[in-house]
């Protein structure tokens, strides 16, 4: 599989694991990966207001502290630029109070896959914040998640 590829799929996995980890705690997910001209929302979601969530998922031995130092200030902007875009397309949503969230996903491949969950669907009711579950050949982290991470 090429290397792009394999960051996307990474990246759908770690979407996949912060999305049922927020609807745990009562959240409905209105979009995933949510596009504009100005980039892409990967998880908006609905509880007591509006979470954007940015969702970054690293290997172990990343350069970027697990994908924090990617979220520069350039980074932000184009957050809230594309935030500001999807309140327009929704503006049912735009009374309610808004949020930029982080969520920090590590990944490691895995090498035995007999009998491992292949969806989300069967481990759902797993997914504890610092607690490794393994689904589709990876075990998956929810390292970290940052509310309102930047304004």
């Amino acid at each position: 599989m090429p290397k792009s590829q394999t960051r996307t799929t990474l990246g759908i996995l770690g979407e996949n694991l912060v999305a049922r980890w927020l609807q745990g705690r009562n959240w409905e997910i209105l979009h995933r990966r949510w596009r504009c001209r100005w980039g892409e929302l990967d998880v908006v979601a609905k509880g007591s207001g509006v979470a954007f969530v940015e969702v970054k998922t690293r290997s172990r031995g990343n350069w970027d502290s697990d994908g924090l130092l990617a979220i520069d200030r350039r980074k932000q902007e184009k957050l809230i630029q594309t935030a500001q875009l999807y309140l327009a397309e929704f503006p049912e949503l735009a009374s309610l109070s808004c949020r930029f969230d982080v969520a920090l996903v590590r990944c490691q491949k895995i090498t035995r896959l007999d009998g491992m969950p292949q969806h989300f669907a069967e481990v759902a009711d797993s997914i504890v914040l610092g607690k490794p579950i393994e689904v589709a050949g990876y075990r998956l982290t929810l390292h970290d998640y940052i509310e309102s991470a930047f304004n």
